[in-house]
């Protein structure tokens, strides 16, 4: 079974032995200070409950875990730790139930007003026959109506890395619940998949170290291979993310 929540390592710093893995362990705090051997770890995110295996680092601040699919996944030690706890699935519940009561406010703002068009026309039918109003009025609402439904829909993203363009629209910063530091992003516009053809519109990514020696700034347009994924940027209305830019070329301005 493949995972689709993995973010996975463009490189990483493996084990050379359990010594070593062990002592990093103990480093993140995943291991007590006298533990001579490792334990069997779990990844609860996503709804999920998957034995994982702690393989090596990115950096002192990203663990790398394997799955039994051999897939291999980036997380933060800390998080990882909160996961080994034995009510995490209750407390993941709880910020899932959160995050989808923020997701739908915009939705839900829009509802009276849909109501409203919902309404007019019953409201119009009590006229006189002989005004010939309703019949103007009545075409308006379901034409409006039919423009939110073909909204509705979620657009079906690929599984797997695809080509992609991108317009640079903003640099930005989001809070890190497990760092002192906020992470870095860039939010992109005009964002597209090449084949199948499919407009994404807005997008983020991480500014990772790759997208930094671009030097990117805003109206940059690049081409690049990734895989993007339903995921909310924290704070900002951006509802996909691209994960693992790779393959990057930036357009040259004229």
């Amino acid at each position: 079974m493949i995972h689709t929540f993995i973010i996975e390592p463009n490189t990483y710093t493996s084990f050379e032995n359990e010594a070593e893995q062990i002592e990093k362990c103990k480093e993140w705090g995943l291991l007590s200070e006298k533990a001579s051997k490792t334990k069997a770890f779990f990844y609860k995110g996503s709804g999920t409950n998957l034995a994982c295996s702690i393989v090596g680092y990115v950096d002192r601040m990203t663990a790398v875990i394997s799955f039994d699919n051999e897939q291999k996944h980036c997380i933060h030690p800390s998080y990882l730790k909160e996961m080994q706890a034995s009510n995490y699935s209750q407390k993941s519940s709880a910020a899932a139930e959160e995050s989808s009561i923020l997701e739908t406010m915009s939705v839900e703002a829009e509802q009276p007003l849909t109501q409203v068009l919902e309404q007019k026309p019953a409201v119009e039918s009590a006229l006189p026959a002989e005004d010939n109003l309703p019949k103007e009025p009545e075409a308006e609402p379901p034409t409006k109506a039919k423009t939110k439904k073909e909204k509705a829909p979620k657009l079906q993203l690929p599984e797997e890395k695809v080509k992609m363009i991108a317009t640079v629209k903003d640099f930005t910063t989001v809070p890190n619940n497990f760092s002192d530091t906020e992470d870095e992003v860039v939010i992109y516009e005009a964002v597209a998949i090449a084949d199948p053809a499919t407009d994404i519109g807005a997008a983020w990514s991480s500014h990772s170290a790759t997208l930094k020696k671009l030097e990117l700034e805003i109206g940059d347009t690049i081409h690049f291979e990734g895989k993007v994924i339903a995921k909310k940027l924290t704070k900002h209305p951006i509802p996909y993310k691209i994960n693992n830019p790779a393959k990057i070329q930036k357009e040259k301005s004229e």
